[in-house]
């Protein structure tokens, strides 16, 4: 069974998804906690975290001189300027102009490109690549929840003011200078590896990559000199806390269920591929998909929107360029009311409230939650997380622009009214505080050079 299948069987795609009892995101091959999760979110802050990417990651490589002028078709960003050694923000878009996805592509050579993120990416431009003339080769590094064998390239982070003094202590022959959003290649523990610099949490950093067998030793190499810089491993419920922070959005709905210009792409998709999979919740019900779509500007994505070249949904975003947008904020849940909420949602009486899980609150793959101001609907708050360098729970939500107002108090309804997901208990919905803040919510430290 496809996709497209399994949606008409739920009588559309929206009945799917609130129908699934995915929980949220997985993230495999790592404990859920090293040590505990507050000081490793700490680490990122006042030390370094080495976060562990080597098992949810999908990548996709593309090999042939043709590989860039192939995935331009599908980006809203000029890659022209894409050279070997240095890696770029992919941002793709359908049709209609809505957000599919979001990756990093790293130009690894003039005939070898890596699009690294959610497996969404991966698979829209598998699917074009099978469908294209162009003579280039696509193959996988499969996401590790896909049972498969041991996967081609290792992936870490380094994150953390203590990022670069580890990098230059664990280096064979000294780390070269890397600018921002460049690759360096060099040796760890007698192994060529290379490194992506940037920034995962607003916060200086590296992200490692190699051959899958040298990451033993690499790994060894930096928990050994990292006990002098007061190294932290995160685990996985510590990993997708960090990106809250920053203020990206690591998992926008994709926007490819809906219309019939996508309808080819989903009979491709097989029915327990991600997107089959992944469920919708939260206080916000619509029966229109396009309440949950969002446009690249929506995100931030605006200057990564270039019209000087042809690409899927360009059409649409030009004739859409001047209507206004929602905007990104941070919303920095009430604590009072967080743990009101967490009292009752395991006190003896009833009506319960829905439980709140420390530090991933999220109980969908999707979530989309109710902001209010007074009795008027003002936006949607999506991904929440504990922060214990805030102090709180912070989401991020896409608020009406004559509504934003940094400090202004809000209304966030918690919970999913008449849910038959048997993932979520019998509760009844309520409000929570919220404080409208900015994004990133902490400033940003990363030097771009």
């Amino acid at each position: 069974m496809n996709l497209e299948q399994k949606i008409q069987s739920h009588g559309g795609a929206l009945n799917m998804l609130r129908a699934s009892n995915d929980r949220t995101v997985i993230f495999p091959g790592i404990p859920p906690e090293f040590t505990n999760w507050r000081d490793e979110q700490r680490a990122w802050h006042h030390g370094v975290v080495l976060f562990e990417q080597s098992f949810h990651m999908t990548e996709l490589h593309i090999r042939g001189a043709d590989g860039l002028a192939f995935v331009s078709q599908f980006a809203t960003n000029d890659l022209s300027n894409l050279e070997p050694m240095r890696a770029k923000q992919l941002v793709m878009v359908d049709p209609s102009g809505h957000l599919i996805s979001d990756a990093i592509i790293f130009g690894e050579s003039a005939d070898f490109l890596r699009v690294v993120g959610p497996p969404t990416a991966s698979n829209w431009l598998q699917f074009n690549a099978e469908q294209s003339d162009l003579p280039i080769e696509v193959t996988r590094n499969e996401n590790m929840i896909v049972p498969r064998e041991s996967r081609d390239v290792f992936r870490f982070q380094l994150q953390g003011p203590h990022a670069l003094d580890l990098m230059r202590a664990v280096v064979d022959d000294g780390l070269p200078e890397i600018k921002f959003f460049r690759i360096g290649e060099f040796k760890v523990a007698g192994h060529t590896i290379r490194a992506l610099r940037h920034g995962m949490a607003g916060r200086p950093g590296f992200e490692l990559y190699g051959p899958w067998d040298s990451q033993w030793d690499v790994r060894a190499k930096i928990e050994e000199v990292g006990q002098q810089f007061d190294l932290r491993k995160a685990g996985s419920v510590t990993y997708p806390t960090a990106a809250q922070e920053s203020g990206w959005m690591p998992r926008p709905f994709p926007s490819i269920f809906y219309g019939e210009d996508m309808r080819p792409f989903r009979e491709w998709l097989p029915a327990q591929s991600f997107e089959g999979t992944c469920s919708l919740g939260g206080s916000h019900v619509s029966d229109d998909m396009l309440d949950y779509m969002v446009k690249p500007p929506e995100l931030g994505y605006g200057p990564m929107v270039h019209f000087d070249h042809d690409f899927v949904g360009r059409d649409a975003l030009l004739a859409r360029k001047d209507e206004p947008s929602r905007v990104k904020v941070t919303l920095a849940w009430n604590n009072e009311d967080v743990f009101d909420v967490m009292r009752r949602s395991v006190g003896p009486d009833y009506p319960r409230t829905k439980f709140i899980q420390l530090p991933i609150p999220m109980y969908a793959t999707f979530e989309y939650d109710r902001v209010l101001d007074g009795d008027r609907l003002i936006g949607l708050s999506q991904w929440c997380t504990f922060s214990s360098n805030a102090g709180s729970v912070l989401s991020t939500a896409l608020i009406d622009a004559d509504a934003v107002e940094m400090g202004k108090e809000v209304t966030l309804l918690w919970g999913e009214p008449n849910s038959n997901r048997r993932t979520v208990e019998d509760h009844e919905v309520v409000g929570i505080r919220a404080t409208i803040a900015p994004v990133p919510y902490f400033d940003k430290s990363i030097k771009r050079d």
